[in-house]
């Protein structure tokens, strides 16, 4: 479509055609994983929209470019382009956009460590998605009121309020189911799913992210979201000859797709744990690393604590164990998660 629209003539009309296509092409590349591809399409769009001033069309493009610019790990400028989106919703009285530009503020924020706001965007939308609006996708690839829930779980569950967060992930699969929308569904079974290793809960996180996994062969670009607590599911169930082979591999897709796809240092947070109860504690030591490094570049507070926890459980299992190591970490683990 593309193509075609070049051979005509250039009107505000073919502009307005051009800008749109690029937006469209957002829902396929995503679910192809091309996520470069995406950031690409909707520069060019923004370019585009400011050159017609178009307000709503500005507003949809710069909200699809936050979760675009935190993939490649531009936290600030995600965080800048959600508020502009914002900010257009609540000046053209855009339901749809508001609902979208909160949703990608909040997992930009849940990434960043800061739960307290990023609950706050989630939590507008787990409000206002009630009735017949938690079936409307508003434009997105999935269910806002099923995504907003699962995100929500996951910062209540990193502040240790495990009964809301439940309450509230069962609440997204529950959506996902009633429209039977598998993509939406996948997302949701793997909020609940971290929730539940958070919590430590493994009988129950176990078969919800199997769920998730089974749906991730019809959604592929999930799969690195589902396999890795999958994967830790697994090695602190014992199962390390299922579970090495997933993490390994949730870490390898996500870094095909994107140079920071999604909470890449936790994934090797779950890796290097995976090589600890294996016993591969060079290898635990080598990934654990690599976490906190990333976890320090990208400013991920929570995965930063995680990491610096497990460098300490890493420390205490060497031979002989270094106390004094295993202590350092512990304590700035420590410090940072309070």
């Amino acid at each position: 479509a593309l193509l075609a629209l070049s051979h005509l003539p250039e009107s505000r009309h073919t502009r307005e055609q051009a800008t749109d296509l690029r937006i469209d092409l957002r829902q396929p590349l995503f679910q192809l994983g091309e996520l470069d591809r995406i950031l690409d399409q909707l520069r060019e769009a923004r370019t585009l929209a400011e050159a017609l001033d178009d307000q709503r069309r500005l507003g949809v493009v710069s909200a699809f470019l936050s979760p675009s610019l935190r993939w490649i790990g531009d936290y600030q400028q995600a965080i800048e382009s959600g508020q502009r989106a914002l900010a257009i919703a609540v000046r053209l009285e855009d339901f749809a956009l508001q609902v979208s530009a909160n949703y990608f503020l909040g997992q930009v924020y849940y990434v960043l460590g800061e739960y307290d706001r990023a609950i706050g965007f989630l939590r507008s939308n787990v409000e206002s998605l009630q009735g017949d609006l938690g079936r409307e996708r508003f434009g997105m690839p999935g269910l806002p009121s099923a995504f907003s829930r699962t995100f929500l779980a996951m910062c209540l569950a990193e502040l240790g309020q495990f009964a809301e967060g439940i309450a509230c992930g069962e609440e997204g699969i529950r959506l996902a189911e009633a429209v039977d929308h598998p993509f939406s569904l996948a997302v949701a079974c793997f909020g609940i799913g971290a929730l539940y290793l958070v919590k430590g809960d493994l009988h129950r996180a176990i078969p919800v992210l199997e769920r998730g996994l089974v749906l991730c062969q019809i959604a592929p670009f999930g799969f690195p979201w589902v396999a890795s607590p999958l994967g830790a599911a697994y090695a602190r169930s014992g199962r390390l000859s299922e579970a090495l082979p997933l993490l390994e591999q949730a870490v390898e897709r996500a870094a095909a797709m994107s140079r920071n796809f999604d909470i890449q240092s936790l994934r090797l947070v779950q890796l290097s744990e995976g090589y600890v109860l294996a016993g591969r504690i060079q290898d635990a030591a080598t990934v654990a690393a690599r976490a906190l490094d990333r976890s320090r570049e990208y400013r991920e507070r929570g995965c930063e604590a995680w990491a610096l926890c497990l460098l300490g459980e890493i420390a205490s299992h060497r031979d002989p164990a270094d106390v004094e190591q295993a202590e350092v970490h512990y304590c700035d683990a420590q410090a940072l998660a309070e």
